[in-house]
């Protein structure tokens, strides 16, 4: 089914966003959501890394997003319907130098601490999500209260 110009439009803005993401750095799920300005669509952003295109033609695919950088904001991988998928996302981000341990049931964390990337807007500037200075938590969003 074709995607609407608005559901295109929020693909091609977390696309963007999860491709500044520098090497070695993780974000959440919910701080991209924050920075293409939608805050409430946390899960959504979830939904279009679950729908990154693996054909290298395509203009944003799992080669050129940096789909393993994108966690949940508990600095936990995400886990999915086929293990293996944690596993590999797990790999690539050890591949990049990120340390990724297991919790104590089996989970896979991420120290936001030491490799997390909370900018206030996007290094290139785009205007789609800068935060304004109210909405300025330090860092984090949602990540920081739960690391409390």
């Amino acid at each position: 089914m074709p995607r609407s110009d608005e559901a295109q439009a929020f693909f091609f803005a977390v696309y963007s966003a999860v491709q500044e993401i520098p090497y070695g750095k993780v974000t959440s799920y919910g701080h991209i959501a924050r920075l293409v300005g939608t805050p409430q669509r946390p899960r959504q952003v979830g939904v279009c890394m679950k729908h990154l295109p693996a054909d290298p033609s395509a203009r944003f695919n799992n080669s050129n997003v940096p789909w393993q950088r994108v966690i949940n904001a508990k600095g936990i991988i995400s886990p999915r319907s086929q293990p293996e998928g944690a596993r590999n996302q797990a790999e690539a981000l050890r591949a990049e130098g990120v340390d990724v341990a297991r919790g104590a049931l089996g989970e896979l964390t991420v120290d936001f601490d030491e490799y997390g990337w909370f900018p206030r807007a996007l290094p290139s500037g785009g205007d789609g999500g800068a935060l304004s200075s109210d909405d300025d938590d330090g860092g984090g969003g949602e990540e920081a209260d739960e690391q409390v």
